[in-house]
């Protein structure tokens, strides 16, 4: 399929993400290798500091959790990143209070994207189960007085042969909108994200647990994990700090803050 015309309207982004952020750099690129880099870059040389947008066509070397590439096609995907500083002492469940924000936002009816801690969005699908969506990345540098936080969010648009995992089902917006576009798409999301990230500034996770708890892909459901001592147990939703809970074979309930999980979904029917 021949690539779309993408045009960006970075005047309603701006207008979109301006009661949030007043001033808001916005950057549109053909080609980068990493729009999270590239903005942690910037903050590392001593450039001045402020709320920027930055939106790549294309990333030739996008990353997700534990260094993991992600594989991205101009038109296919959207990819951008959000750096806003952020007045907060503790940032634990930011990643599921904006996968909560980009759920809502592309699914108002809570039927059709659910959330996989800590940070990948899945699609459901009565007859073939859950297709990976898309993923949030979340990277800090510390300020003065607070810490410059950029929010990497790749998602797909249009279904792609190779995703950061290849080993997992894709899915992509095409299938809830047939019609979406990647401009359209974060021209939906700029709003959502930036009054998100305000709320999570002031109150924290706690604000979107509910959010999450409302479509959270493991809860009910026998995971793997990397924590030792915790191979496998029942995911039992998260805390208020955003830490997955698990109960083991033996009762005991324990918390992961950190590392993998992994699921094996029945893709004859709906996970959830």
């Amino acid at each position: 399929m021949q690539d779309p015309e993408l045009r960006w309207n970075v005047d309603a982004l701006r207008r979109r993400l301006a009661a949030s952020w007043p001033g808001i750099s916005i950057e549109v690129v053909a080609s980068t290798g990493s729009t999270n880099s590239d903005l942690l870059e910037r903050a590392r040389s001593g450039a001045p500091v402020a709320p920027t947008l930055r939106i790549a066509e294309m990333q030739t070397a996008g990353r997700g959790r534990q260094g993991r590439s992600w594989h991205a096609e101009r038109g296919a995907s959207l990819t951008f990143s959000l750096a806003v500083p952020l007045d907060r002492s503790s940032l634990a469940g930011l990643s599921l209070a904006v996968g909560a924000v980009l759920a809502d936002a592309l699914d108002p009816t809570g039927s059709r994207v659910a959330l996989k801690w800590p940070n990948d969005l899945f699609l459901l699908d009565a007859s073939a189960g859950a297709g990976k969506l898309g993923g949030v990345l979340i990277e800090t540098f510390p300020l003065r007085r607070s810490r410059l936080v950029v929010i990497g969010i790749g998602l797909n648009v249009r279904r792609l042969s190779t995703g950061e995992d290849t080993a997992a089902a894709t899915a992509a917006l095409d299938e809830i909108d047939p019609g979406a576009t990647a401009p359209a798409v974060l021209e939906n999301l700029a709003a959502p994200l930036g009054t998100g990230l305000r709320r999570f500034e002031q109150d924290g996770f706690p604000a979107f647990r509910r959010r999450f708890d409302a479509r959270d892909l493991l809860a009910g459901h026998a995971v793997t994990t990397t924590q030792a001592g915790a191979a496998e147990g029942l995911a039992e939703g998260v805390d208020a700090d955003g830490c997955l809970q698990v109960r083991l074979a033996n009762g005991t309930r324990i918390g992961i803050s950190s590392g993998e999980v992994s699921v094996r979904l029945d893709r004859t029917a709906s996970p959830c």
